[in-house]
């Protein structure tokens, strides 16, 4: 499969290769030519390691987020990847010893082993270009301070063997521009990558916020059809009557308003039989409070079928001049249902309590 990335380690691979091989270009005699060689194979395979070497953590898991139990490491670890936008892996410390080794051993060995006449031809100065792009890696995989150091010493070890003018002029500015662009690109990726996942999340939450309006809107326009179907025509009689109603009317009007204060208070406690308890509760006289404080969010369908059928039973044989029914926070009780009426002792400011029933959980009685 080609990607970017495969282009780049390609390119990268490439290009190292081509500046080792100009080492080995020589134009006139040298003194330790096995030291080049050597030098050049050290060089490589730094150079390559640094390229192809990622922890097996990273290749099967991008790295977490970050928090504050983490610390810095894992806000370093989770720039590499950003709500599955994945950039360069940090390198790992081990290549990054020997980089830095690279860019202390290299030049100076290079220029010894070549001869002092020989320092400034372009088979001996070819480790300007060479460690500047091993460097421009490094900084790649998110070492700064290691590709910065990496370039201090290319420069002080050029500057000793050739001089400062000339290391200027053969390659050490653009090697310094190098890993100046590097910096400047990783800096914007890392920017790019965090805006587009701030962006993907705003999206996430617009449409989360816009599916939830919809959904309340279905649920308003319910709750509308429900209510004109309750309310309409006892509204109907009371328009065509000029608001004089009969005391049939009344009673239908305040049955209607109860049932819609049932249908929002407390809809997940209503089904048909309930809600004809409820009515039959209310046509004898009987003041009926319903109320779901949230208690039954959890509860599936199954379990709410057995808590109505019982809550349905206990309307049925009820009594009571006020009858309140709500939810309960107990983790054991579903529904609390309790009856007030009238002292049978005589007169009193508080009525009585003649019906108290808890509907327990179904499975946790």
């Amino acid at each position: 499969m080609i990607s970017v990335k495969n282009v780049l380690v390609v390119l990268a691979v490439a290009f190292t290769a081509y500046l080792a091989a100009r080492g080995l270009s020589w134009t006139g005699p040298i003194t330790q030519p096995l030291v080049v060689v050597v030098t050049l194979a050290f060089y490589l395979a730094t150079t390559w390691l640094c390229i192809f070497w990622e922890p097996a953590s990273t290749r099967s898991t991008p790295p977490p987020a970050p928090s504050p139990a983490t610390g810095s490491r894992a806000e370093d670890d989770a720039k590499t990847a950003v709500d599955g936008i994945r950039g360069p892996v940090r390198l790992p410390p081990i290549a990054q010893v020997l980089a830095l080794a690279c860019a202390v051993i290299v030049p100076s060995a290079i220029s010894v082993s070549v001869g002092a006449d020989a320092r400034t031809a372009p088979f001996a100065t070819w480790y300007l270009g060479g460690i500047g792009a091993l460097m421009t890696i490094v900084m790649v995989r998110r070492r700064p301070w290691t590709a910065w150091t990496g370039i201090v010493a290319l420069t002080v070890a050029s500057m000793l063997w050739m001089g400062p003018v000339n290391a200027l002029a053969l390659g050490l500015v653009g090697s310094i521009v190098w890993v100046t662009c590097a910096q400047l690109l990783v800096f914007s990726m890392d920017r790019a990558a965090r805006d587009t996942s701030r962006l993907t999340r705003l999206q996430r939450a617009a449409t989360g916020w816009q599916t939830s309006q919809i959904v309340r809107q279905r649920e308003r326009r319910v709750q509308v059809q429900k209510a004109l179907a309750v309310a309409g025509p006892v509204l109907t009689r009371t328009v065509a009557h000029a608001g004089v109603l009969s005391d049939p009317d009344r009673l239908e009007a305040r049955i209607a308003e109860g049932k819609l204060r049932d249908e929002m208070r407390g809809p997940r406690l209503l089904d048909d039989e309930v809600r004809a308890e409820l009515e039959r509760a209310r046509r004898r006289g009987a003041n009926v409070t319903v109320l779901d404080e949230g208690g039954l969010d959890d509860v599936d369908d199954e379990q709410l079928g057995v808590i109505r059928a019982q809550l349905a039973d206990a309307l049925r044989s009820a009594t009571s001049d006020r009858l309140y029914i709500r939810t309960s926070p107990d983790e054991r009780v579903a529904v609390t249902v309790v009856g007030r009426s009238p002292s049978v002792a005589g007169p009193s400011d508080e009525d009585s309590v003649d019906l108290w029933l808890e509907i327990p959980h179904p499975g946790r009685a």
